[in-house]
């Protein structure tokens, strides 16, 4: 997992390029603050949707949208995991031809692209197609076995509008696999990001909190410790960072010195503030305290990466700031509001109970429609 914030010009990595000061121009203020001031939109706008489409997906009826609940123990386990992933990476890429490692995982990131493209555009896309439109309805389905003892492998439903999807997905995969263009990358990005915060649950705030804490340890150690995540982001060619270039002023859509923000900046905060909106819709109360906080939280947190980063002039790990801001804040509105216990009792009911869906439907179809038409 690649999760550092860093600017090329300051002399830490880059996507896709040298970091030799000397072979190229300073960036501009001017240019500097788009290209942070555009991280922090990206980042902001997949946590935003996919915490909102994150309340309605566990109603979904396809079982490929069902979320996917990480436990206590699958927190914990994950900084490590992660950690073996990121130094196997770095060690592939110190043995192996970086050429063809790349090659592979850019054949891999265009299928993972297109499908995570295709599912983000899907709902907005729906508003453009005339109602007159041919749509056919239809259903993969893979079982294994006979009889009684048939077991469904994969069932997915899907119709004329979702092909739709996947071909104009795939034109934008075909641009990033020949081009490797920064503005193909940024749509796969945010597709993955917006993906991960609507389909990864946290079952409940600890769980969190355990989650958070260590890539905490995890992001400052190999960004600070080593220089190997700092390595595998200059060597990896996929769709892993959301990156804006600093010389676009100059230079227009050929620009190519970077500022980037790691995914996992997105998402691993972007699944706990997620989370949080799910527990203000639990409280019925038809506020939504905690989501705002959180959010707001980040972008204090993102904000104050992007100052020290600046003035330091080394790439940071934006988790360590990240991190006290998005728990930190909730916590501190909890005890003002003399809700911690409920805070950190509330646990999610299982997405695949048909009761326990059934029963919060209502609730919570309600209750985000109020914070679609509040954010209008």
């Amino acid at each position: 997992m690649d999760s550092a914030l860093s600017d090329p010009h300051n002399g830490s990595a880059e996507a896709g390029g040298p970091t030799n000061s000397t072979t190229r121009p300073p960036s501009t203020p001017e240019g500097i603050a788009l290209a942070y001031g555009s991280l922090l939109l990206m980042a902001l706008l997949p946590i935003f949707f996919g915490a909102l489409r994150s309340v309605r997906c566990a109603r979904g009826k396809n079982a490929s949208d069902m979320p996917e609940t990480i436990t206590s123990r699958d927190a914990a386990r994950f900084p490590i995991i992660a950690s073996c992933t990121l130094l196997g990476l770095y060690l592939f890429f110190k043995i192996f031809s970086q050429e063809y490692i790349n090659l592979l995982l850019s054949m891999y990131f265009f299928v993972l692209g297109i499908l995570a493209l295709s599912h983000t555009i899907s709902p907005f896309m729906n508003k453009f197609f005339p109602a007159t439109f041919p749509n056919r309805q239809y259903q993969l389905l893979f079982t294994q076995g006979s009889g009684e003892n048939k077991e469904e492998i994969i069932n997915y439903e899907f119709d004329t509008k979702d092909l739709v999807c996947l071909g104009l997905s795939s034109i934008v995969g075909v641009w990033y696999l020949l081009r490797k263009h920064w503005i193909a990358n940024n749509l796969f990005g945010l597709a993955f990001s917006l993906n991960g915060v609507e389909l990864l649950h946290l079952n409940n705030v600890s769980t969190g909190c355990i989650l958070l804490g260590g890539l905490f340890i995890y992001d400052v150690f190999w960004v600070f410790g080593t220089n190997v995540m700092v390595t595998v982001a200059k060597s990896f060619e996929a769709p892993i960072k959301l990156v804006f270039p600093q010389d676009l002023l100059e230079k227009g859509l050929e620009a190519n010195n970077f500022a980037m923000l790691g995914l996992g900046d997105v998402v691993i905060p972007g699944i706990f503030i997620a989370l949080l909106l799910r527990f203000d819709i639990s409280l019925k109360k038809n506020t939504h305290t905690y989501f705002y906080t959180s959010f707001a939280a980040y972008i204090f947190g993102l904000g104050l990466t992007i100052f020290i980063m600046h003035i330091f002039k080394h790439a940071q790990p934006a988790l360590l700031y990240l991190v006290p801001a998005c728990i930190g804040f909730p916590v501190l509105v909890a005890l003002a509001k003399g809700e911690v216990t409920e805070m950190f009792s509330y646990e999610e009911s299982n997405p695949k109970d048909p009761a326990a869906v059934t029963e919060s439907k209502g609730t919570e179809a309600s209750a985000s429609k109020g914070l679609e038409k509040k954010e209008k």
